[in-house]
């Protein structure tokens, strides 16, 4: 992975990090998932402190996936570290191992996540969207990690 797509990274502004963010947030410790979010708990790489961010799981075939749309942010970087977490809804916690996905085996998962997601997450994916070809999602794919988790573990 080259340096400018590891330093991929798109902040949220003021109004998501300090009323979206949290609002989903407060909402989902209260049980109450929005179209489905989830707060990810991940320790911290360095501190070891849970870290929870809101996000949106993926269900393709059976199997569980994050994708990170705003790109190499600090939960990627925790959860690389961390090698699995939490995904939290009121008072259950279900952790969960994470395997990060080679760039080669994104287009399929891009492409369902944007399906289900595109009108909260499109603006960070460049103009690519769900009808893209697999040659321009696995273009972007080395900017969006996305990690398949195994619950339970």
């Amino acid at each position: 992975m080259s340096a400018g797509v590891e330093q991929h990274v798109i902040k949220p502004g003021w109004f998501t990090r300090n009323v979206f963010n949290r609002l989903v947030a407060a909402l989902t410790r209260r049980g109450i998932s929005v179209l489905g979010s989830q707060e990810l708990a991940v320790r911290g790489r360095k501190s070891g402190e849970w870290r929870c961010t809101p996000v949106n799981p993926l269900t393709v075939d059976g199997r569980q996936y994050l994708v990170a749309p705003r790109g190499h942010v600090q939960w990627t970087h925790n959860m690389r570290a961390a090698g699995g977490g939490e995904l939290r809804i009121g008072k259950t916690a279900r952790p969960f191992t994470a395997t990060e996905v080679p760039d080669a085996e994104k287009p399929e998962l891009l492409r369902a996540y944007l399906k289900r997601w595109k009108a909260e997450v499109g603006v960070f994916f460049d103009g690519v969207g769900p009808d893209s070809s697999d040659e321009v999602l696995l273009g972007i794919a080395p900017k969006h990690p996305v990690f398949r988790i195994t619950l339970g573990s």
